[in-house]
């Protein structure tokens, strides 16, 4: 379960997700866009769904996602065997998942095609937020990874040190950083930090220290709210779920040096599309600013874009963090995969 649906259920109400497979939905068109992406943005009540639904008031295309169990590793595998790709494009990649895509693939395989060029608002995403030095992938929204901790339980740390520190042994939760967005992103915003040299002799004294490191997102948050420990590696918007004021000081958002690790949601279009112009149309579409206000609302995310507002709750409840950070296309090519499996062979012994 991804972090939007398991926040739905526990702080806002189940809204239920969409099976793996195909979701097409509304009277049938001269044409289709296959769309492929994760189940929660198709959900009850989800960006994907609301996007369509607003797509298909206007254009005689239908949009259809698909939702493949391996996500866009399916069409990695795809294309790697040389067969067909039955999507037009991939909605939800970040930077990781571009880098090791590319890494895999090789130069003579071309997953993705280059949109920067054929959607004109592209121009409009936040310098911060671009991912793709060769413009395939475009950012529609982001979150900031931070800590969520109960005030009521311990003070916030200041600094990524406090960590690592005796007041702070046996309080933080996070994730694996082979299998968890945040749980990665940490362990590259400890990177970004420490450096090559110096980020497992860092997550050596956080171990040291107690903490503890699950395998994914939702269990570590389950563990949170069931009080197990007080610190949770997260989002900076997750108190836009729980905006209830007997919850707010059980959600507070903490910044490590006054930091936060920059997490960005993208979509790309896939080479081998028969419908490269309404694909683009789609993306232009995504960076309008009421859709973008709109999927930043339904996402519990920040838009990617200059020209939109923020929804109403993400601006009273949601943080961005005094100093964004993050580790690049180009600093991420090359090293991601080892400073992951590094860290796997070092730390993840400790994973539950």
């Amino acid at each position: 379960m991804r972090r939007r649906d398991y926040l739905r259920a526990v702080g806002g109400g189940a809204t239920g997700v969409a099976a793996a497979g195909c979701l097409q939905m509304g009277g049938n068109s001269a044409e289709t866009l296959r769309v492929g992406t994760y189940d929660s943005f198709v959900g009850e009540g989800s960006a994907g769904r609301w996007l369509k639904a607003q797509w298909e008031a206007d254009h005689e295309t239908t949009v259809e996602f698909t939702t493949p169990t391996a996500g866009v590793n399916e069409f990695v595998n795809k294309k790697r065997n040389g067969v067909g790709i039955d999507a037009d494009l991939f909605v939800g990649l970040n930077t990781g998942e571009l880098v090791r895509i590319d890494n895999e693939l090789g130069d003579d395989t071309r997953l993705f095609d280059g949109l920067a060029a054929d959607v004109s608002r592209s121009s409009e995403i936040k310098e911060a937020l671009h991912i793709d030095p060769a413009g395939r992938a475009l950012t529609y929204d982001t979150g900031y990874i931070s800590l969520v901790y109960d005030g009521t339980v311990v003070d916030a740390p200041e600094t990524f040190e406090a960590l690592t520190t005796e007041p702070y042994a046996g309080t933080l939760l996070t994730q694996t950083a082979q299998n968890s967005d945040p749980g990665r992103a940490f362990l590259l915003w400890t990177i970004h930090e420490f450096g090559p040299d110096g980020y497992l002799d860092y997550w050596t004294r956080l171990v040291d220290n107690d903490v503890r490191v699950l395998n994914g997102w939702s269990e570590s948050y389950t563990a949170f709210t069931e009080g197990e420990r007080p610190m949770v590696v997260s989002y900076s918007t997750d108190r836009v779920i729980y905006n209830d004021p007997d919850d707010l000081p059980h959600h507070r958002v903490g910044f490590l040096n006054d930091q936060g690790y920059i997490n960005p949601e993208a979509v790309a279009r896939f080479a081998d599309t028969d419908t490269p112009e309404v694909a683009a149309e789609f993306v232009e579409f995504m960076l309008s600013p009421e859709r973008q206000q709109g999927i930043a609302e339904r996402n519990a995310q920040f838009p990617a874009t200059e020209t939109a507002s923020l929804p109403a709750d993400v601006a009273e409840y949601g943080y961005e963090p005094p100093e964004p950070v993050r580790l690049t296309y180009d600093e991420l090519a090359g090293s991601v995969a080892e400073w992951t499996e590094t860290w796997a062979q070092r730390i993840a012994t400790n994973v539950e």
